[in-house]
């Protein structure tokens, strides 16, 4: 939740005014300025909408800008691993909810003989990095053998799936744009 007292606050602050200079460039008193900065009011919408634009910005960008304070490192516990027993492979969830975003990066693990599921075509880029072991990239009828330290970057125009040929484990970290796993 947004604490609107405190973000104009940091914004009077930020243009080196104080709460009565505010309250002059807004018609509103010093005092409900204070009040406000406090969230012991609440303003009108057109109320606040007068004091952003004193402040130099608008409503739009004022709750826009809460979205910086989303969380942008995780954890461990974070993030949510769902395993193919019949595929012989797992894929882990690097970034939580990464559906909303516009890229999704995921962490494959192929057991010896495994593959990912089948993606079909679809819009966007396809981006991986090979960590561990070596994996065969399929896309359509063309098959690439990529080894640990290789990349691989395509528009999925075609079917298109990993798999692991060798008898060692493999791990990719995949992204993909939009999100598709």
């Amino acid at each position: 939740m947004i604490d609107i007292g405190a973000k104009i606050k940091g914004l009077r602050l930020k243009l080196g005014l104080t709460q009565e200079e505010l309250g002059a460039r807004t018609e509103l008193s010093k005092g409900f300025i204070s009040q406000l900065e406090r969230n012991l009011t609440s303003p009108s919408i057109a109320t606040l909408a007068d004091i952003l634009e004193a402040l130099g910005t608008d409503l739009a960008s004022f709750f826009a800008a809460g979205e910086a304070n989303e969380k942008v490192g995780f954890t461990p516990d974070d993030m949510f691993e769902k395993t193919d027993d019949e595929l012989g492979s797992s894929i882990l969830w690097l970034v939580p909810n990464a559906q909303k975003n516009a890229l999704e990066p995921i962490l494959v693990t192929i057991r010896p003989g495994g593959s990912t599921l089948e993606d079909d075509p679809h819009e966007g880029e396809e981006f991986g990095y090979v960590l561990s072991g070596s994996i065969v990239l399929v896309i359509g009828e063309r098959r690439l053998k990529l080894h640990k330290g290789c990349s691989f970057c395509f528009k999925p125009t075609e079917t298109h799936y990993l798999m692991n040929p060798a008898k060692r484990e493999a791990k990719v970290i995949w992204v993909s744009t939009p999100p598709s796993f």
